[in-house]
């Protein structure tokens, strides 16, 4: 039996200067899934998160959220705010805080870097605070000044900012790119853990990760979804092999 959608986008459109960046794109999430997205540059994976999330407004196509949730007519903030968290490529973490401050000013309802530096941790606030940074393998580095770390660590450590915020719907964007293969390995363990409890929308590009962690793949090509199945059947299919994974077989034309 399927579990009901998340998100459905239907018949989403985008253009940008003449270029059709988004085009007929129909994607549905179910509540609680790990789905990762792949494709080449230019497919249409970053306009897509830029939907969802309220950065861009499509020009056509319906996008929603729950049953009822109409995300093309909501801002950002109003979109995070139902529980859509977004991680981009680049780590962005505030350097000059500490591991725990940096998921202390991202806890669901604090409002106010400087406001929340100076007010006092609930006991409730200081227990989430642990909780996700034993989530996300952080908990030894609380202390720790974020700008230090490693970027894997940095990577980690967004991860868990999101997290603080109790997303429903987490949209992580090439977590894996320039990762060791031990780190890549310990975030695919990572966001694994997380199926689930949350609806995880993973972009990549490392196919050795998409492998790791992988349900549902789907594969976009022109803004369009060209095809959905196992990392397996992905990865066998004829279209995928000649425009993602750039070459033909033998004999084909």
């Amino acid at each position: 039996m399927n579990r009901p959608f998340l998100l459905s986008l239907e018949d989403v459109n985008k253009t940008f200067d003449g270029f059709k960046a988004i085009s007929n794109l129909n994607l549905y999430l179910e509540e609680g899934e790990l789905r990762v997205i792949i494709g080449p540059n230019g497919a249409g994976k970053s306009t897509m998160l830029d939907i969802i999330t309220g950065r861009t407004r499509p020009d056509k196509g319906k996008v929603e959220y729950g049953p009822d949730t109409d995300l093309t007519r909501l801002n950002e903030y109003e979109i995070n705010r139902l529980g859509i968290g977004r991680k981009f490529q680049t780590p962005s973490v505030y350097v000059n805080h500490t591991v725990e401050e940096n998921v202390w000013l991202s806890l669901e309802g604090k409002r106010g870097v400087f406001a929340s530096l100076f007010a006092r941790k609930t006991p409730a606030q200081r227990t989430r605070i642990e909780e996700v940074l034993s989530i996300v393998g952080l908990l030894p580095h609380a202390k720790r000044v974020a700008g230090t770390m490693a970027h894997g660590q940095k990577q980690w450590l967004e991860i868990g900012m999101l997290l603080a915020q109790n997303p429903r719907l987490l949209l992580v964007d090439e977590p894996a790119a320039g990762m060791t293969d031990e780190e890549t390995a310990k975030t695919g363990e990572l966001l694994m853990s997380l199926e689930g409890k949350h609806t995880i929308v993973v972009i990549e590009h490392d196919m050795a990760f998409v492998r790791q962690i992988a349900r549902k793949v789907t594969v976009l090509h022109q803004g369009t979804v060209l095809c959905e199945g196992s990392v397996d059947q992905v990865q066998s299919d004829e279209r995928v092999v000649e425009v993602y994974l750039g070459r033909k077989k033998k004999g084909d034309h």
